[in-house]
Parts: structure tokens; sequence; C-alpha cells
């Protein structure tokens, strides 16, 4: 017989814990869902607002050297960052939302611009030929429109690998 209090002899086993009950995985499909048509729906409109507030504090400055001059563009500015901050928050839920908006509406339009730059500038003169129109053009000739697309991209992705390391942990 041993010394040792530890030891358990060899006839009997010893007792396993119970493993802790793990909680039941509920579908992505709803996440999946609310990311990809926010980041579908949300990614132009603050594009849009962010291009637009800009374009018209551009045109302010070059005109009296002041942005303070129109408070309407800086709050369209705030306010178009704000939405893409939020499409970019939605990779939490799933990276479908910020990679769709940031694919369909930054990285493709500008892909566009580079392989066929006079289709596209006619195209956006077509349509929206006013401030959006100007604002729109100088960040795609900027790349700002690329950039903007990849961060969103970037996003998802971060959102997807983080909750895939949780995953493991």
């Amino acid at each position: 017989m041993s010394t040792n209090p530890y030891a358990v002899p060899p006839h009997e086993q010893p007792a396993v814990p119970e493993p802790y009950l793990q909680p039941r995985q509920s579908g992505r499909t709803v996440p999946r869902v609310i990311s990809g048509l926010g980041g579908v729906l949300l990614t132009p409109v603050g594009l849009g607002l962010t291009i637009y507030g800009g374009s018209r504090l551009q045109r302010g400055f070059s005109q009296s050297l002041s942005v303070g001059e129109d408070p309407l563009g800086v709050i369209l500015l705030v306010l178009g960052g704000l939405l893409l901050l939020g499409v970019a928050l939605l990779g939490a839920l799933s990276g479908l939302g910020p990679a769709a908006g940031g694919l369909l509406w930054g990285v493709l339009p500008g892909l566009a611009f580079i392989l066929s730059p006079r289709d596209v500038m006619s195209f956006i003169y077509d349509i929206g030929g006013s401030e959006l129109g100007v604002g729109l053009a100088t960040w795609l000739v900027m790349g700002a429109l690329v950039g903007s697309g990849f961060l969103l991209i970037g996003a998802g992705l971060v959102g997807t690998l983080s909750r895939r390391r949780s995953d493991r942990v």
C-alpha cells in the first residue's frame, strides 16, 4: 500500500467531473442578414453624406478659405462618418456587412474608374452633375473611395477573425 494520499487503487477509476454544459449554439443567420443588409444599405448613405458634406466644405473653402461658413457641410461630413463607423461596427455581428458594403460601394466603383475613367466620369455627371457628382469624382480620382472600401473589407475580416479566435479559446 502506498503512502501517497492521492494514489488511486488500480481497480477504482477516479471520478470524472461532469463537463460544463455548453450553451446551445444559435444560428448565425440573423446576425449575417442584419449585418449584410446594414452594410449594403448604410454604406452608400454614409459615403454619400461624407462626399456631399466634403464637397460643400471644399467649395466653401475655395471661395472664402474657411470651413466655418457651411455648418451643414460639417454636419453632413460627421454624420456620414458616423454611419460608416456603424457599418464597420456591424463586423461584430458578422463580417459580411462591412465586407459586402466595402466591396460593392467602394472597391468595385474604384476599379471601374481605374479601368475606364472616361465612361465612369460621364456616367457620374449624367446622373449627379452637382456637388455630389463633383465630390464623387474627387473621391474616385484621389482613390479615397477605393481606400474606404478596403477599410470596410478589413473591418469585416477583423470581425470574422476575432470571432473565430474567440471560439477556439
